[in-house]
């Protein structure tokens, strides 16, 4: 498959935008101006842009709870980015959702999720809607590993494979479900051994290879649209940092060395070597892009810290919903 040097650098700048929101957000957490937990995404950047690249403004996703990446490779805007994680009124939730339950319908991002495989059957819910109103939409559920383990995955990739969905499962295989090793709680090795017991096809990728994923995600999304149901996408990929926060070296779960090995993996490094290497683009034309977005994220930190907090009297704002009466119904 041949891509134009605009997809190319689409691919790049996408996975730029998401490392740099991650790395900043995580010296906010560190220096105690994010509330709560912060997971972050660093490291599996090529999953989120090589999909996302493949997407639509109207197809839809769901996430994880580490799901800031997904939320930007699918055109998430910084500044209500950060501001949510903030908990200020003018992110994309008002400061409800903060990191873990983040979203923007906008650009057909359902939402993060706190709950571990609670993304899979949402995914679904969407990818049913698609087919029953015949709009040629698709809808991607990214999960992790440990996710496949949960009856909800199970459960919803069997509907999605019954019905024939316009569904694209894409298991962020990342080797460990928060502290513990994949091997340690599963007796397979590939996650996408599991696709046959549902009846549909399924492929292993290079989660560090951003055109590696596209590829596969591609071929997916195209069956999908055709009407010939699900398919699932395992991306061998690795996360930076812990499972929560920035904190790297002298973990117990996973040793430097194995840390060390992965990062020299990079999605971003690796791609702008082999773009260079092409003639596709310069040194230059990269370090623009770097400075270009670090502007935009600081830009960013001082919106979101200038904004306001929600006001307390809002708080079951957006909760209820009006309903009309119920004809013939008592008023």
């Amino acid at each position: 498959m041949e891509l134009s040097t605009e997809l190319l650098m689409d691919m790049h700048r996408r996975m730029v935008r998401i490392r740099l929101f991650e790395e900043a957000a995580g010296q906010l957490a560190e220096a105690a101006k994010l509330p709560g937990f912060l997971h972050l995404y660093v490291g599996q950047e090529a999953v989120a842009a090589g999909v996302c690249t493949t997407l639509t403004d109207d197809d839809q996703i769901t996430s994880t709870h580490r799901g800031h990446g997904h939320l930007v490779a699918k055109g998430g805007q910084f500044n209500e980015m950060m501001a949510e994680l903030m908990g200020k009124a003018t992110g994309y939730c008002k400061g409800r959702g903060g990191s873990m339950h983040i979203s923007n319908l906008d650009v057909g991002m359902l939402g993060a999720n706190g709950i571990v495989g609670a993304g899979v059957p949402i995914a679904v819910g969407a990818g049913f809607a698609n087919k029953y109103s015949d709009n040629g939409n698709v809808a991607a559920a990214f999960f992790g590993d440990g996710s496949t383990n949960i009856g909800a995955f199970h459960e919803a990739a069997n509907m999605a494979c019954a019905l024939k969905l316009p569904v694209l499962f894409i298991c962020e295989n990342n080797e460990y479900g928060e502290f513990t090793a994949r091997k340690d709680t599963m007796a397979i090795t590939d996650i996408v051994d599991r696709a046959a017991g549902y009846g549909m096809p399924g492929v292993i990728v290079d989660g560090m290879d951003v055109v590696a994923v596209h590829e596969a995600a591609v071929e997916a999304a195209a069956r999908a649209r055709r009407g010939e149901g699900p398919s699932l996408i395992e991306a061998k990929t690795y996360r930076f940092y812990n499972h929560h926060g920035v904190q790297n070296l002298g973990l117990k779960y996973r040793t430097d060395d194995e840390v060390a090995e992965w990062k020299q993996r990079d999605p971003i490094f690796t791609f702008e070597d082999r773009l260079i290497e092409s003639g596709t683009a310069t040194r230059d034309d990269f370090d623009g892009i770097w400075a270009e977005l670090r502007d935009d994220i600081a830009a960013a930190i001082e919106f979101a810290e200038a904004s306001p907090l929600p006001d307390p009297s809002m708080v079951l704002a957006d909760v209820y919903t009006e309903m009309a009466p119920l004809e013939g119904a008592r008023a």
